[in-house]
């Protein structure tokens, strides 16, 4: 069985989303006949259309905080994938804060909730199984105390993905021993956030990590204007690793460490 890592989206902030300059329909990891979507931001469901993605086949929806780039068509993705709850299916795992709400409403609705075969609201460091696949969450430094990352143990690699995150050398550390490191790289060289990464904390965390690959996503206004692609040339320079900057519809192969640009079917951009 193929596997692969599809871009739905590299939006990273309210500009790029709401211009939809770039896409912000999350993420999909496809494994031994198992799919997961991550962070299905706005358009995930055209986006998975655009680039030949059956949300059906979804095993399970991950999201890591109750932002709307990362989780607004949680409620659409779960319809889809249980035809409105004629197939009741899937399982969900995201963060206390998005599943249970807190001050503010969560996206996720009582009705769409129902939909999935079973709920997991989970903090960080905490595990979950789903057949051969783990799931780890990682801790972020982030506004929302309960926003989480996801590390993916597979049988044939391992993948972490930060979320939104500052930088910490405990937060660096959790992403040791993975082959494909995926970083919300918001900002680029010379920016400083202490909730998002910036081209000089990927430099950091990928020295310290050694990936196989590593592949830069989640763009800022001020990361397009300096250019990603320019950015990550940059970022493999200082590291010695290879790293991709994200297009939405990008495929990587996580056993050959190859990337491709999926077929647009939808001329959406006329």
């Amino acid at each position: 069985m193929t596997s692969n890592i599809i871009f739905l989206g590299t939006a990273g902030d309210m500009f790029t989303c709401g211009k939809q300059i770039r896409a912000s329909g999350g993420m999909i990891i496809q494994v031994d006949g198992y799919q997961f979507h991550i962070d299905p931001g706005p358009g995930a469901l055209v986006r998975a259309m655009q680039f030949g993605v059956n949300l059906r086949q979804n095993t399970a929806v991950l999201v890591s905080c109750n932002q709307l780039i990362h989780c607004n068509d949680v409620n659409a993705v779960v319809s889809a994938m249980t035809h409105e709850g004629l197939d009741v299916q899937g399982v969900l795992i995201g963060s206390e804060t998005f599943i249970n709400g807190d001050e503010e409403k969560t996206f996720l609705t009582e009705h769409h909730k129902r939909l999935f075969e079973k709920v997991i609201p989970v903090g960080p460091e905490k595990r979950i199984g789903i057949e051969n696949i783990e799931i780890t969450t990682l801790k972020t430094k982030s506004v929302d105390t309960s926003q989480i990352g996801f590390k993916i143990f597979t049988p044939k690699f391992v993948m972490s993905y930060s979320s939104d995150t500052g930088y910490s050398s405990e937060i660096a550390k959790q992403y040791q021993n993975s082959d494909i490191l995926i970083l919300n790289v918001t900002l680029p060289f010379n920016e400083k956030n202490d909730y998002l990464l910036s081209s000089d904390d990927a430099v950091r965390i990928i020295e310290k990590v050694k990936p196989k690959l590593a592949v830069i996503t989640h763009f800022g206004k001020k990361m397009l204007s300096s250019d990603p692609l320019y950015e990550s040339r940059e970022i493999q320079k200082q590291t010695g690793v290879q790293v991709i900057a994200a297009k939405d519809g990008l495929e990587v192969n996580p056993l050959s460490y190859s990337a491709s640009l999926k077929q647009k079917t939808l001329n959406l951009y006329n």
